[in-house]
Order: C-alpha cells, then structure tokens, then sequence
C-alpha cells in the first residue's frame, strides 16, 4: 500500500527540521519570512522572528516545503503591508536558476546544475569581484537547493540603493545596450612604398586584454574565441560556431576559412581585418562573456532591481528536491557538487514505486531507475517523490 506523497514529504521535513542546527540570517529580527507549506495553496508571509528560539521552534513545528526570507531590512517586518513595514535597505541580490539556460529542456538534471554553475561562477569571478570591487567579506553565495545558485552582496554601499540604480548593474553584467562599436573602433593604417602612400583599412581595433570592464572582456574574448576556432578542424569549428548566437552555418564556414594564422596574428595585436562577418563574431563573443541572469520575480520585476524580494532561506530544505539551501565558500565554488555536499537525508532504506524512469548520480550513488518498486535510500526517496517521479510505499 503507498503513503500519501505528502506525508511521506512532511514527516521527513520535521525529522530534519527538529534535529537540524539551523541559525537564522544576520539582521534576522528585521526580515519579513514567508513560507509554502505541504499540500496547502499560496504563501503564509509577513511573519517576523524576535529569537532565534522562537526562530528554530517555528520551523521544527510547521515543518515547510519552501521557507523565504527578505532581502530587505524593514523597521517592522511583521506588517501586513509594504508601506507599514517601512523599508530600510536591501541587500543586491543576483538570482541565476536553470531556467535561463537557451534550451534547458534539452539538459539532464545534472547537466542543468554544471552549466548554471559556469555562469555563477562567471558573474563571481568576472564581475562581482574585480568590476565592482565588493570585499569577499560582502559577498555570500548558496545553493538554491533546486536548479540554481543566489549570490548576496551586503556591501553597507548597496543597501540603499533604489530599482533604477539596481536595474543599471543588471545593464553592465547582462550586456544590456553594450554597443560593440564602442569597444571595437574602426581604424586605418597607412604605409609609404617608393614615394606612395598606401592605406590599410581595418574594420575594428581592440582594446588592449589588459584594460579593465568591458573592453579588456571583449578582447579577451575576441583573442580567445579566435584561438579555438583557428586549432579546429573545418567540421569541428562550424560545429562550435554554430552554437554562438548570432552565427549561422553559412556565417561560420566563411569565419573559419577567413582566419588564417596572419589574420589570427593580426587579433592578437589588436587588428579586426575586414570580414562580412566579424560583426556576428564580436556580437557573439560580447554576450557569450556577458551572464544571462534570471529577468523576472514573482512581482514582474528583475530579480536584482526588487528591493523587496523574498528568496530562499539558507539551512532549508527545497521542497521539490529534498536538498538544502547551502552556503558556498567563494574559494569552493568551483569544486562544490550540491548533489553531495546538499543532500539533508539520510541513507536508511525506504520502498518507493518509481513512476517516471530516472537517471542521476546523488550523494556519491549512482542510479538508474526504471518504472516499478525498488528499494532506494532515504535521501533519493525524498528527491523522487519531490519531484513526483515516485510513490512511498
């Protein structure tokens, strides 16, 4: 006989909850919380916490799917509307979840979790860091628990800035209106031979790799991008280009038999020879460096311009994967597996009926599960049945 799905969840969820050592966000008595509970419809918001006692017992006793905090500091969190509550400041949120990826039906589970990790740890690494010079003591990454990753810049500087200010950041990382022509200038050189003047037009100039934002970025990735192309073979390099936004088969068969090793000598120097379409090319390479962030919350507004977002409480648990929200040390982000280092269950046996075939490697085991009953770990159980791919029974 199977367990109902939701009282299976809900009974795991308080074990977890009642033995869990789970510390509250800092400034925790100014956040708003809100809360999705097992089976029950729309968020139980506008609550407040004065102890991380009263904190700790709340989520023993209620046990929720999905737990929320705000990123804003309000003088009285608990009020039931956004004007009473009176905002004090927000941390600078950035929120990259699977869902942005193009094509991210097409992905595995795991897939889907490698490749947003690239990207958070290109918007880290390449912007949060050196283009905006936060202090790593301001910056605190986690693990959704889901498809994604949440960095939280709490830098003093930022906590009062507005939307607009925000939505400009969003512009810089995203590429947002980033004119390549801007970056990559037309220019002309001129030789003299025998008393005559020769000209030699140059589509763009680069900006030197050295040069700090934008433009050292972009002749990076020009150099870089040229690089790979020019060390393929012709199937192979058409192939690649073909996955750059912007670049067509008939695009990249011409790029490929245009770069020749002069030519690739010529982008190192900071030259753009003429070519119909080294425009594609750098439009390519501008947003292949650029991070394509999550666009829309819940109120239509981008995730980094809303001052009054809730997200994810660090120490909870996803209520569709069984997996918690992990903080992630800058140095680790590279090496973190969150289907490891995240997994909150534990390994006891529990007898399910598998009703979607699936196949994921998870907490160190590997599985590839067909249709049926199987006997599978506590914490596979949980992730199963999260994501309804499984019955208790």
């Amino acid at each position: 006989m199977s367990i109902d799905p939701l009282a299976f969840l809900s009974d795991r969820f308080r074990s977890y909850y009642r033995s869990a050592e789970l510390f509250p966000p800092d400034r925790f008595s100014r956040r708003e919380y809100g809360f999705i509970f097992h089976g029950k419809p729309g968020m139980w918001r506008h609550i407040a916490f004065r102890s991380v006692g009263e904190y700790r017992d709340f989520l023993a006793a209620k046990a929720p799917a999905h737990a929320y905090y705000s990123t804003a500091y309000y003088r009285n969190p608990s009020a039931p509307t956004m004007a009473e509550k009176e905002w004090m400041g927000a941390e600078l949120i950035f929120d990259l979840d699977a869902d942005h990826l193009e094509n991210a039906g097409q992905y595995t589970y795991e897939e889907q979790l490698r490749l947003v990790k690239e990207e958070f740890s290109k918007l880290v690494h390449d912007f949060i860091l050196p283009d905006f010079g936060f202090d790593p003591r301001h910056v605190q990454l986690t693990f959704s628990g889901g498809r994604g990753y949440h960095c939280h810049v709490t830098d003093p500087r930022v906590l009062s800035l507005g939307s607009p200010e925000r939505r400009e950041i969003v512009d810089y990382i995203t590429g947002n209106g980033l004119e390549d022509e801007r970056i990559f200038r037309e220019k002309s050189e001129s030789s003299r031979v025998g008393g005559k003047v020769y000209v030699k037009r140059f589509l763009h100039s680069m900006p030197l790799p050295t040069e700090p934002g934008w433009h050292g970025r972009a002749a990076r990735g020009v150099i870089n991008f040229s690089e790979t192309v020019f060390s393929m073979q012709d199937n192979e390099a058409v192939g690649y280009l073909e996955t750059f936004k912007g670049i067509g088969a008939k695009k990249a068969a011409e790029f490929k038999k245009w770069l020749t090793s002069e030519r690739l000598e010529q982008i190192r120097q900071g030259n753009l020879d003429q070519h119909s379409g080294i425009t594609a090319v750098l439009k390519a390479v501008i947003n292949h460096n650029a991070v394509h962030l999550e666009e829309k919350g819940e109120t239509d507004e981008p995730v980094t311009a809303d001052i009054k977002r809730l997200i994810r409480l660090p120490g909870s648990i996803h209520g569709k994967t069984g997996l918690k929200v992990v903080e992630v040390g800058i140095d680790e982000l590279d090496s973190f597996d969150p289907l490891r280092e995240a997994v909150a269950f534990g390994d006891s046996p529990v007898n399910v009926e598998v009703t979607k075939p699936m196949r994921v490697t998870i907490g160190g085991e590997e599985f590839n599960l067909k249709e049926g009953e199987t006997e599978v770990p506590e914490f596979m159980a949980v992730f199963l049945v999260g994501r309804r791919a499984a019955t208790p029974l």
